[in-house]
């Protein structure tokens, strides 16, 4: 544990964005080569993949971990604060990667198993689909698997808890910008052109009644405008502004419907102002769905591993690319509570002062193993 613990705060001291994770990477590599697994490097740009077999079963299993940081700069003062100003471990995947390290030690040291383990270290988690980069790089062709296992540090759980569920545990990820243009003057002659920032104000409020009037209120979708820009005086009406946006959703039938709803906005009132507009609409990340047996046994192997289990009682409008991975093979995502139990509660995932919870550590380690072990039983024929 000491050396666990001490290589994740290496790791949240120097965070690396994704596809820039070249130190992360190759402290992974080396330390799999060092305990004697098949190491690959530039697995999607700077993905690892480590394998190792036993017992000469065919089966195998894929676990994976994310290895990028966050474009944020950090505000909390741990010993180990990030060293590179303006990115920080805000979502703990330095302990995701300290994790699977370590139960890749047990496993090549210590558990016995027929068939493959692939250990997965992907890059650029965060809104840059690096499991998709490495998919798109032959991930499952050159390393089969017969299903995938991932997990995430939740810091609304309690340490030492696990949750998942079946079927949707994280929504789909769009993104959407709309330039309002046509417009500009003096803000003194408003009646001589069109009003850009009026126009996307309304917009903006419209935007908002989407979900509300478009969407079955019974299914789980969100639409927030998070970015609003225009104008560079007080006294000018600026000719364009813009909006940015996110939009979640679980259903691919609602995530059409929102998009089309948004566009017909986009569309008519600018109009309406004299206006035109311009919409670029992005959806970069499905929907996280677990299959059933797969969820199943994340459950069991928590349970083995000492946690406190329970099915998780509704998905997360948080995103996530291992989608992407469960979208091609069997698979489930498990949170993994890490709230220490102090009046004052953790900093939330991607917040300046997020810190990843060390005592969780071994837990992970344990589930992974334990994932391993339900999936590659050593059978003895008699």
């Amino acid at each position: 544990m000491p050396r666990l613990v001490g290589m994740r705060q290496d790791l949240h001291m120097h965070p690396e964005l994704g596809f820039e994770e070249h130190r992360t990477a190759k402290i992974v590599a080396d330390f799999l080569r060092e305990i004697g697994l098949e190491v690959h490097e530039g697995v999607g740009k700077t993905g690892v993949v480590g394998v190792l077999r036993k017992g000469g079963g065919s089966r195998s299993v894929g676990l994976r971990a994310d290895m990028d940081a966050l474009p944020i700069i950090e505000q909390g003062t741990p010993e180990y604060v990030s060293q590179n100003h303006g990115v920080m471990h805000a979502c703990g995947h330095d302990g995701h990667t300290t994790m699977l390290l370590g139960a890749a030690w047990l496993l090549a040291k210590t558990v016995e198993f027929s068939g493959t383990v692939n250990f997965i270290f992907q890059p650029a988690e965060e809104g840059q689909a690096g499991a998709k980069a490495m998919i798109d790089d032959s991930l499952f062709t050159r390393f089969p698997c017969d299903s995938v296992f991932a997990v995430h540090n939740w810091p609304e759980l309690p340490e030492g808890v696990a949750q998942t569920r079946h079927g949707a545990i994280m929504a789909a990820a769009d993104r959407f910008d709309i330039r309002v243009f046509g417009g500009g003057g003096h803000a003194a002659q408003p009646h001589l052109s069109p009003d850009t920032m009026l126009a996307t104000s309304e917009l903006v409020v419209q935007l908002n009644t989407i979900i509300s009037r478009c969407i079955d209120p019974t299914d789980p979708a969100l639409l927030t405008v998070t970015q609003v820009q225009g104008g560079f005086s007080h006294n000018m009406i600026p000719a364009e502004a813009r909006i940015t946006g996110t939009v979640r959703s679980f259903d691919l039938r609602a995530q059409d419907i929102i998009e089309a709803s948004l566009r017909r906005l986009a569309e008519y009132i600018p109009a309406a102002h004299g206006l035109q507009a311009e919409v670029k609409y992005k959806r970069y990340y499905p929907a996280t769905i677990n299959s059933a047996a797969e969820a199943d046994i994340a459950l069991q192997a928590a349970a083995s591993a000492g946690l406190d289990t329970s099915v998780a009682p509704k998905p997360a409008l948080t995103s996530e690319d291992f989608s992407f991975m469960l979208q091609q093979k069997p698979g489930a995502y498990l949170w993994l509570g890490q709230g220490d139990g102090s009046a004052k509660p953790l900093a939330p995932l991607h917040h300046p002062n997020y810190d990843f919870n060390d005592n969780v550590l071994p837990l992970g380690v344990k589930w992974f193993v334990e994932v391993v072990k339900k999936q590659l039983e050593h059978r003895l024929t008699l």
